[in-house]
């Protein structure tokens, strides 16, 4: 993503503020991104986390290396954006469970909140999605690569 926007690190401060730290003194660390690969997924899927809708995300375990990203921790906190960057709300990793694409439930599907909220939706969208980011490292696709399943809490909006 390009210069993070103003608005992340104001929502930063404010969000400090209301658990009565400050940024010059916090031991506390945000990540800041949006979802998507374009700007009509990514405002979409940004309002459903501010909804309370969209409670879990899901990513191919083998891109991180491949991408040289941080792993997910379980308590970091990451600013959503819309696809400008502009911040929308701060969530926190609750909890990461690293499964096969193939094993992915229902459960977890309906936490994703996107669509119709049932598995096949989810893994129609996912499939397609995974295969276009694979594609551009020269990869392709399983229903047996592993999929991190993180889901999340909105801690302030």
């Amino acid at each position: 993503m390009a210069k993070e926007h103003k608005t992340v690190k104001e929502m930063w401060k404010k969000y400090l503020s209301t658990i009565g730290e400050n940024i010059n003194d916090t031991g506390k660390t945000y990540e800041s991104w949006y979802f998507c690969s374009n700007e009509k997924d990514a405002n979409e899927l940004a309002g459903l986390v501010k909804k309370g809708i969209k409670k879990a995300t899901a990513s191919l375990y083998g891109l991180y290396e491949i991408e040289n990203e941080p792993f997910p921790k379980v308590g970091e906190y990451i600013i959503i954006t819309n696809w400008k960057g502009i911040a929308q709300c701060i969530i926190q990793v609750a909890n990461i469970n690293i499964i096969s694409f193939k094993e992915v439930t229902e459960e977890f599907a309906a936490k994703e909140g996107e669509g119709d909220k049932t598995l096949s939706f989810w893994r129609k969208v996912h499939q397609e999605f995974f295969t276009l980011e694979l594609k551009e490292h020269n990869k392709k696709f399983s229903e047996d690569m592993l999929v991190v399943c993180e889901e999340f809490e909105v801690v302030y909006k």
